[in-house]
């Protein structure tokens, strides 16, 4: 779990890869991006440990848990639907399973049958919720948290053309 998924990043996503470790607010978090997929259907992020995520009993604390994981989903179904539609996170809700004793791997996976039906679920103009999980395990496979993320998906309208006079 530990190691990086086989997958390619682009020169984007690496670019994006690194300006989002940067970023202040997800820095914050304590968790790092490791990798990018190119298409943009796989995420890999890495929760250390550390002093800066460590909570008062010596295991990672939840905040830190939740909001290294926070944007994936979202930002997965914004580079895959592309322009057209609303994508916001509407609800999350955090399992804890045991202690965060080590480093924690979370991967984000979207398929191409789920960016299909989310199209055809918002095809009409309908708003859409889509419901994701994401376990955080440590390097052998075991899980400590479960993340279950609520994002909302809307089909813009198409924008009147306006003339000028």
């Amino acid at each position: 779990m530990g190691e990086a998924p086989a997958v390619r990043e682009s020169p984007r996503t690496r670019l994006f890869r690194a300006a989002m470790n940067l970023y202040p607010a997800y820095r914050g978090t304590g968790g790092r991006v490791v990798r990018i997929s190119a298409d943009w259907r796989e995420v890999l992020v890495r929760l250390p440990l550390n002093w800066r995520t460590r909570n008062y009993m010596g295991t990672i604390f939840g905040g830190s848990i939740y909001a290294a994981v926070d944007p994936f989903y979202a930002l997965m179904l914004i580079k895959n639907l592309g322009d057209g539609y609303e994508v916001w996170d509407k609800a999350a809700s955090v399992r804890f399973r045991r202690p965060g004793r080590q480093t924690l791997y979370a991967r984000f996976v979207l398929g191409e049958e789920e960016i299909e039906a989310v199209r055809a679920a918002t095809a009409g103009g309908s708003p859409a919720d889509r419901r994701y999980t994401v376990d955080l395990k440590t390097a052998s496979g075991e899980v400590c948290a479960v993340v279950e993320k609520v994002v909302y998906v809307r089909r813009e309208a198409p924008r009147e053309r306006r003339e000028v006079g």
